[in-house]
């Protein structure tokens, strides 16, 4: 790409800097996409496992639902609780997301398709999705609310344990393949195929360890049935109570309309 914008008489500074906003946006864009679509199949499962039609108005099928949402956060009045510490409060978010988008830059698309194709990709993996744990922990100790305050340490403790085992488990992908280099381990997985699946887990002493890697992603992510950082009975919405685009109500299961998650 930065060889097409040198052709276009830009000088290689210029040009690098052009194809790597333009390697970003194709990247966070199509994600942000399929963040949405994924936000909306989790609310259809769990509306259907609570006997509800979830997201069904906005758009066909309610796939503009998570859109809508989304709009509504942005336009809505930002209110910062009196007592928070405000410089903290507004750099929690910012930091949760900015980390969470930074991962992506050493993923591989395809042979050659990565935004910085480092030879210590998995290693900067694990080092990024450390950084996580400072957003939780920063959102709930500056709103200065003990309920925050005691979920954002649970959340903490919950994440760096099982990051532990996801290191133990990604030491073994690596001894393997034999590189931390994420595009020579996806074609390192190449000689291990069970028909349109090329990958470690399908190996004998790779399959057990996935396992165990999977559950240790779930409560890495905060996803059930490791959601206890957001309880609704003692926590109401966990660490991010105190955030004014919450709504902790509104995908419980005791939503008041059919129609409300």
């Amino acid at each position: 790409m930065i060889d097409f914008f040198q052709n276009l008489g830009m000088n290689y500074e210029w040009a690098w800097f052009i194809a790597t906003i333009v390697g970003i946006l194709l990247i966070a864009l199509p994600l942000m996409l399929a963040v949405a679509m994924i936000i909306y199949v989790d609310r259809k499962v769990w509306a259907a496992i609570n006997l509800r039609r979830g997201p069904n108005v906005v758009g066909p099928f309610g796939l503009l639902q998570s859109f809508a949402d989304g709009l509504k956060v942005f336009l809505q009045e930002t209110i910062i609780p009196s007592a928070a510490n405000k410089g903290i409060f507004i750099l929690a978010p910012i930091v949760t997301f900015t980390v969470a988008l930074m991962a992506w830059a050493v993923i591989p698309f395809d042979a050659g398709v990565v935004l910085a194709d480092i030879n210590v990709g998995l290693l900067y993996v694990l080092a990024i999705s450390s950084l996580g744990v400072y957003g939780v922990v920063m959102s709930g100790w500056a709103s200065n609310s003990k309920y925050p305050f005691f979920s954002a340490m649970r959340a903490a403790a919950q994440m760096i344990s099982y990051e532990v085992s996801i290191g133990f488990i990604l030491v073994c992908v690596v001894l393997f393949a034999g590189t931390f280099n994420l595009s020579g381990i996806v074609a390192a997985q190449q000689e291990f195929g069970l028909g349109i699946i090329n990958a470690y887990v399908v190996h004998p002493l790779i399959f057990p360890i996935w396992v165990v890697f999977f559950i240790s992603s779930l409560a890495e992510t905060q996803r059930v049935p490791f959601d206890l950082t957001e309880a609704e009975s003692e926590l109401v919405a966990g660490y991010q109570t105190e955030y004014s685009s919450d709504e902790p109500s509104r995908c419980s299961g005791w939503a008041s309309t059919p129609t409300s998650c």
